[in-house]
């Protein structure tokens, strides 16, 4: 077997080169499937739901973790390349960096081009809020925040779980981050049966997000942003978020691009209201998007050099 450092930077090069390809299957789509399937039949076993949401957690977690152990000792015993092989493709299919990138650009392109139509479509691919009436400015926030948060969830999260435990670290990093995903609203069929994927969720996501949001201020210096402001603003502002996670990084954002985020947002027809972020030195315009995306990157990039460089020294 090669080293796991070279499966990781191997990874991340099929992510920068070929993205989500969306006809191929995904591993997401297998976790969320296991997780609705087992949800009514352990809410008939367990009256208590709170305890019927941790077991489906130990389940769907466990289960993700043993299929894909199952799949790389099946493939080492046919060959060590084959290991070698699944392993990264494992890895690869928990990064989901190319794809963000794509996604936020597609609405940039929409926006410049002003149909606004098209860019609210595209931006609710991103975001579960309601898009239909979303003008230039909020469509850039709900793009700009999804790209913040997600910089964490889909880019330096699983790749820093890949480089403590390796494929089967990121793997289950994706379960618990996909099962956050289905079961973590505050509503009243998952309030309590999603408390244990929506903790769990918070816990493994403590350090990335925090670690992800310290690198803002560098990356935004090497980009010509206002360093200081994202350090400030990230200071300040990072408890402004109903996550314990995702204010971290939307706040370092905010504040290197010099813009506000939060607000008011509406799902279902239902206004809520969101603390806010940043100052509004400027307002939200379409480039925002691309400095986020810009920010996206060179934060990964950190993240990267750090857990790589870690996992090469402990080899």
């Amino acid at each position: 077997m090669i080293p796991t450092y070279l499966q990781i930077l191997l990874a991340i090069l099929l992510d920068l080169l070929l993205g989500d390809p969306r006809r191929l299957p995904h591993p997401v789509q297998g976790i969320g499937w296991l997780a609705l399937r087992i949800e009514a039949p352990l809410l008939r076993m367990f009256s208590n739901r709170r305890l019927a949401g941790v077991i489906a957690v130990l389940v769907v977690v466990g289960s993700t973790v043993l299929v894909g152990s199952a799949l790389i000792t099946g493939a080492t015993a046919i060959h060590p390349l084959a290991g070698n092989a699944v392993s990264i493709l494992i890895i690869y299919s928990c990064l989901a960096t190319r794809s963000l990138h794509d996604h936020a650009l597609a609405v940039y392109r929409q926006l410049v081009s002003g149909n606004l139509a098209e860019a609210r479509w595209r931006v609710s691919w991103l975001v579960g809020r309601d898009t239909e009436e979303l003008d230039e400015g909020e469509i850039t926030r709900a793009t700009v925040e999804s790209v913040a948060e997600n910089t964490v969830d889909g880019c330096t999260a699983p790749l820093l779980f890949a480089c403590l435990g390796g494929p089967l670290g990121a793997l289950a990093y994706k379960a618990i981050s996909t099962l956050d995903s289905t079961f973590g609203y505050k509503n009243e069929r998952y309030f309590q049966f999603g408390w244990g994927s929506a903790r769990l969720d918070d816990l493994v996501n403590l350090i990335p997000a925090r670690l992800t949001a310290l690198l803002v201020s560098p990356a935004a210096a090497l980009l010509g942003l206002d360093w200081k402001q994202a350090w400030e603003i990230f200071r300040r502002d990072r408890h402004n978020h109903p996550s314990p996670n995702g204010g971290q990084i939307e706040s370092a954002v905010a504040g290197a691009l010099g813009v506000r985020l939060g607000g008011i947002n509406s799902y279902s027809g239902t206004p809520g209201i969101r603390p806010f972020m940043g100052n509004q030195l400027q307002p939200l315009a379409a480039y925002h998007i691309l400095q986020a995306v810009r920010l996206m990157w060179l934060t990964y990039g950190g993240a990267a050099l750090i857990g790589v460089g870690c996992r090469l020294f402990l080899t």
